[in-house]
């Protein structure tokens, strides 16, 4: 046995108490190690239950990008501007306080690089709302740029979307700083492009088919629609079954649009897991998994004040840890959270996967569900 079934009946326990407290709604728990797979179903839903991930969108999204790399379609280095010609001949704002016309030209082209990296210099302004003038103007664009939850039935067409934007002045040069969330959106929109089909398409294409992934979509059909959960914030009803992930968006948002289940999700993971399984190619996934960030961009404050630090930085679309300072934190572990209530990680080091699927939206550096399930994962391991 690669997991402890004593350790597994704690952590069971623990989920429990969450769900019986009435913190979440319920949830789904898969443990995958060495061949072994343990699934628990808590509360008001099943196993094949439909949850919003919202950024768990992201290393979707970059995997993506690397198989369009390997066909020889993208180059990592390349500008954008062939297919995102709305971000050629950037101006870049001379401070963010700055008004929109104290700008300055940019260094150099955006890159596919860039985008992956969130690295291009626009992203997440976690200040209140109008603090700084640029984040006025996004804000009137209605672009969902990363200052609160995922919006499906907000944001415009893609084409639309990224006239808009291309409106807006960038935050910082390009390959400067890590900013969160608006990289994933932009690239979504830049493969949309290069296979000449929508994301959810080429993701259907490139991904879900050969992985099996047949429930995960920017939205969910009428005949699925009974198995999507609602979802909640603060305690209140945030998104209901019928609501805006209940018919397709206008915008399919590469940064955090997707609804999936537990099942459909540790396929994507035992995929990165097993260095691509056909998929992609062994040096995508080590590429992909590789923290890309400066120094200086580990100490920036792009997300969340001292998170990255010395114990972990940001490869493609994944977070990757590059110190143990957790009980779960192995170095090389890597993966993402999603602020409606979802997360999951993979650990190479201990050839180890899992995934937390719930519906309660939470911040995981700060939410007791998240740090107890993942304390709970390691505290099970049985060698």
């Amino acid at each position: 046995m690669s997991l402890s079934s004593r350790g597994l009946t704690r952590l069971y326990d623990t989920l429990c108490k969450h769900v019986d407290s009435g913190a979440c709604p319920g949830l789904v728990s898969v443990i995958h190690r060495r061949g072994e797979t343990h699934v628990d179903v808590i509360g008001d839903v099943r196993r094949d239950t439909l949850f919003r991930i919202s950024s768990m969108t992201k290393p979707i999204t970059a995997a993506l990008a690397m198989a369009l790399v390997e066909q020889g379609r993208l180059r990592l280095d390349d500008p954008v501007d062939e297919l995102l010609p709305e971000l050629a001949d950037r101006r870049v704002l001379t401070s963010l306080d700055a008004p929109l016309d104290d700008t300055v030209p940019a260094n150099r082209p955006i890159t596919l690089r860039d985008l992956l990296t969130f690295r291009l210099g626009w992203g997440g302004i976690f200040a209140p709302p109008g603090t700084y003038p640029v984040q006025a103007a996004a804000a009137a664009l209605n672009l969902g740029l990363g200052d609160g939850p995922p919006q499906p039935a907000g944001p415009p067409e893609p084409d639309e979307w990224m006239r808009r934007f291309g409106t807006l002045p960038l935050l910082a040069q390009p390959g400067e700083r890590w900013m969160y969330h608006v990289g994933a959106e932009v690239l979504g929109v830049l493969l949309a492009r290069a296979t000449g089909t929508t994301l959810g398409e080429a993701m259907r294409e490139h991904l879900f088919e050969s992985l099996g992934m047949i429930d995960t979509g920017f939205h969910v059909p009428a005949d699925k629609i009974g198995r999507l959960t609602a979802g909640y914030s603060d305690g209140q009803v945030f998104d209901a079954v019928g609501g805006q992930w209940s018919r397709p968006p206008a915008f399919e948002a590469g940064g955090g649009g997707l609804v999936s289940t537990a099942d459909d999700y540790l396929a994507f993971a035992t995929m990165l897991l097993g260095n691509g399984k056909g998929i992609l190619s062994r040096p995508s996934v080590a590429l992909m998994t590789t923290d890309h960030l400066t120094p200086a961009q580990h100490a920036s404050d792009g997300f969340w004040p001292g998170f990255f630090g010395e114990h972990r930085g940001w490869g493609f679309g994944v977070q990757v840890v590059t110190k143990r300072d957790q009980l779960w934190a192995t170095p090389g572990r890597y993966g993402w959270d999603g602020g409606l209530g979802t997360s999951w990680h993979n650990d190479p080091a201990e050839e180890l996967t899992a995934v937390l699927m719930t519906q309660q939206a939470a911040f995981p550096l700060t939410s007791p569900l998240y740090l107890d399930f993942w304390n709970g994962v390691y505290s099970a391991l049985d060698d």
